[in-house]
């Protein structure tokens, strides 16, 4: 079996936001180098935790360049570059590289719901071939509660096989770890991220490679006392709590709506009230919402 190409533990990382509703590329700079620093093993800016399709491709420009410009190595940044539109994915994609970034997370199209996987494998194939660059490492993004675009199995098998040495791993974050295993299963060395902080644990028990979730925001730290000592059994007492104290805060995070909960709670952590910003169709958690959240992270491990 190959390794795993991309390992370890990953941020989606939220974006904070200035009171115009514009990027705070200072505060968010700032977050990335305490992510980083609190355990990460890089940051995956620009997803759906980071609002990323709220933001237009010039927004995304300035955020992935303040994080290179402010000395963050660009292996340490897995930006999201699935769109719509393909030759947008194309666009996002080159700038990265250009820029010395090599690894992306890619959803498909996701405008059309109901196509068929004959139409997500030419998108994708159309995609990467325009692309042409040996370099880039392309993680898959399978968030179908969201997206509306499952990727399945199939799909998968196919575009590794299309593309070996491109298309590397897959974020899963629909949450099933039956997924998660027949993916393993059929892609031997394929590198398997959840989305799901409660199941980096099990998923590294059967082969994943790591994650890219939410609450990494808040607790790096332990997601990566899971990651570093799933394998050593005098530490399992340290690992599961490391992974309760996950759980908690992921509970926490899913109290209201998931993103503006996270923001929030970064907000809490590092005291900087100006986190709670989010931009629409998405809002802040409501004064009642917010007096509640905070008397519960106050209680947090």
């Amino acid at each position: 079996m190959r390794k795993h190409a991309i390992s370890g533990v990953f941020s989606a990382a939220t974006t904070p936001l200035n009171a115009d509703g514009t990027p705070d590329l200072g505060l968010f700079t700032e977050h990335c180098q305490r992510l980083l620093s609190e355990g990460c093993h890089g940051v995956a800016l620009l997803g759906t935790t980071g609002e990323a399709n709220s933001f237009s491709s010039r927004e995304r420009f300035a955020i992935l360049e303040a994080a290179l410009n402010a000395g963050i190595a660009s292996d340490k940044l897995l930006p999201g570059t699935g769109v719509v539109a393909l030759s947008e994915t194309v666009e996002l994609t080159k700038h990265a590289l250009s820029h010395g970034v090599t690894t992306v997370v890619m959803l498909p199209p996701f405008y059309y719901k109901g196509v068929s996987d004959e139409g997500l494998f030419t998108a994708y194939a159309q995609i990467l071939d325009k692309i042409d660059d040996n370099r880039l490492k392309v993680i898959l993004y399978h968030i179908p509660q969201v997206s509306g675009v499952p990727l399945s199995v199939p799909l998968i098998e196919r575009l590794v096989a299309a593309y070996p040495d491109t298309v590397v791993g897959i974020k899963e974050s629909a949450g099933d770890f039956n997924n998660m295993q027949a993916i393993i299963a059929a892609c031997p060395g394929f590198s398997v991220l959840c989305g799901a902080d409660p199941l980096l644990l099990p998923l590294l028990k059967a082969g994943g490679a790591g994650c890219i979730t939410a609450t990494s925001n808040l607790v790096a730290d332990s997601l990566r006392t899971v990651y570093d000592h799933v394998a050593d059994e005098s530490k399992t007492s340290v690992v599961e709590a490391a992974q309760a104290r996950i759980n908690a805060y992921r509970t926490l995070s899913n109290s209201y709506v998931q993103i503006p909960t996270i923001k929030a709670m970064v907000g809490l952590k590092t005291g900087n009230d100006a986190w709670r910003r989010t931009r629409a169709p998405l809002v802040p958690l409501n004064d009642e919402e917010y007096a509640s959240l905070s008397q519960a992270f106050a209680a947090l491990p």
